[in-house]
């Protein structure tokens, strides 16, 4: 018997959180190649901003030119993010809701396993405490 794996095979499917009128998508991280398909997925789901909690490691500008915003706030896998990271999201997250309450917000780590989710339950947690 013989399995065969492709890469995209053990990636992880985005995962999109819907809390009380937020939404989230948590992807791992595109690359150069693969950032058209992402854009599609982007697209799909009505982002208009990309959280981007790890290195660098793509062009933006190809999502730009598509009017989707991209925000750094890279801290270390395996942590908590510092107290900046976190008043930033939340600053993230209440001005694209003001803006556009239908929008989603994305946000990706290397694998979209550690820090993205981290930052999506923080930001689910705001929400129920400010209810």
């Amino acid at each position: 018997m013989s399995i065969t794996m492709r890469q995209k095979d053990l990636r992880p499917a985005p995962a999109l959180i819907e809390y009380k009128g937020m939404k989230f998508l948590i992807t791992d991280r595109p690359s150069d190649i693969t950032i058209n398909h992402y854009i599609m997925e982007l697209k799909k789901n009505n982002v208009n901003t990309v959280v981007r909690v790890c290195e660098p490691s793509y062009n933006t500008v190809e999502l730009e030119a598509q009017g989707i915003n991209v925000k750094d706030l890279a801290f270390e896998d395996g942590t908590f993010p510092p107290q900046t990271v976190v008043d930033e999201w939340f600053e993230v997250l209440k001005d694209k809701y003001r803006q556009t309450p239908e929008a989603c917000v994305a946000v990706h780590c290397v694998a979209g396993l550690g820090r993205a989710p981290v930052l999506v339950a923080l930001g689910t947690d705001r929400i129920r405490l400010e209810i």
